[in-house]
């Protein structure tokens, strides 16, 4: 973000030193964090409802593509229209009384 090397904090950090006095350089030190951290959480929260709200704008694109192109009711319809085709396989025919495996006790 800022091309700020240790060389310009060590600058920084004397110049504050030398302003504020080393009574109170701990105590701002201490309220520019927390102003800090407060605006990174702002900054976090801020692009995370960006997030939401760009993935929500392409969900209801997807889904206006998708009514324009096949109406559910059309679909429904054609579901309706066609039963559907099942072919048992060879292993899902019941197996009657005379066949398998005997075994007897």
């Amino acid at each position: 973000m800022f091309d700020i090397g240790f060389s310009e904090l060590v600058l920084v950090a004397i110049v504050a030193l030398l302003v504020l006095g080393p009574e109170r350089l701990p105590k701002v030190a201490r309220v520019a964090g927390m102003w800090l951290g407060r605006a990174r959480r702002t900054l976090s929260a801020v692009k995370q409802e960006i997030d939401r709200e760009l993935k929500a704008g392409e969900l209801a694109e997807i889904v206006r593509q998708q009514a324009a192109s096949k109406p559910l009711e059309t679909i429904l319809e054609e579901s309706l229209k066609t039963p559907p085709s099942h072919t048992p396989a060879s292993g899902d025919q019941p197996a009657t009384p005379g066949q398998g495996s005997s075994r007897q006790t």
